[in-house]
């Protein structure tokens, strides 16, 4: 009898753990962010912890992955695009709250292994075109322009320098900007064209040479972001908190321009 007693206490234990932990995770709503927010929305969320107590689930990836996940109705209840594009569309198609808020201003850069072996980190792209020629530039990396907006970015970049159909057979495609910036680093490749924000996270930085792009060299990369239709308290929140200056804050020591500094 006393061994039934242990058991069936174990098992209350167990179901009661379970919904404690269910109800811990409604309270964690999921943000799908885009991957070029790595470090600076990880910021954000732990001060926003700090400061309300609450706290939510990051998720990064490719802009243009989200706006297909959403749209089959995957659990995000926040979504933070680089392609203000995806959100408008999902917000057309219904499933946002609203139309959303523009929250930043994305850069890109040219970015190489510390040292620039390859001699390429110029804001022209002039040595990039040098090296290739020479036949210097063997793979070089950019985010997939098929969903991910630096990736586009990137390929408009290197279209505007005439350096796209010379490139492309070199290219080496991340599935997101952040894989991107870890081929450009990897030593496999001799760099590649990444957002500003992660070049300035200092455990890239430590390890990178780069150079802004000048932004007359793509289309701007106009960041925006919505509720998904049904989120909740945390997720409305956290939505406020980053319009906030604490969230601005960092938003641009990470280099993200603000949308009143968008010429």
């Amino acid at each position: 009898m006393k061994c039934l007693c242990s058991r069936l206490m174990t098992g209350v234990l167990v179901l009661v753990g379970l919904a404690l932990g269910g109800v811990a995770n409604a309270d964690r709503p999921i943000v799908a962010a885009a991957s070029d927010l790595q470090f600076a929305l990880e910021e954000v969320a732990g001060q926003f912890e700090e400061d309300t107590g609450l706290s939510v689930r990051l998720n990064f990836g490719s802009s243009g992955n989200f706006r297909r996940q959403i749209a089959q109705g995957a659990p995000f209840e926040l979504y933070l695009s680089a392609d203000e594009e995806y959100v408008l569309a999902l917000e057309r198609e219904g499933h946002l709250v609203d139309e959303g808020v523009l929250y930043a201003i994305g850069r890109i850069v040219v970015m190489a292994p510390r040292g620039d072996p390859a001699q390429i980190v110029s804001e022209s792209l002039e040595p990039l075109q040098e090296r290739l020629q020479a036949g210097d530039i063997r793979r070089f990396a950019i985010a997939n322009p098929e969903h991910a907006p630096y990736g586009v970015a990137a390929m408009e970049a290197l279209q505007s320098a005439d350096l796209w159909d010379a490139i492309q057979p070199r290219l080496v495609f991340g599935e997101n900007v952040s894989q991107a910036a870890r081929l450009a680093l990897s030593g496999e490749t001799q760099g590649g064209i990444v957002a500003y924000s992660l070049a300035r996270a200092q455990r890239i930085a430590e390890r990178s040479d780069y150079a802004l792009i000048p932004r007359d060299q793509h289309t701007p990369l106009r960041q925006r972001m919505a509720l998904v239709d049904g989120a909740g308290e945390t997720a409305r929140r956290f939505y406020q908190y980053l319009q906030g200056d604490a969230a601005r804050d960092i938003l641009e020591h990470y280099g993200f321009a603000l949308p009143e500094d968008d010429d």
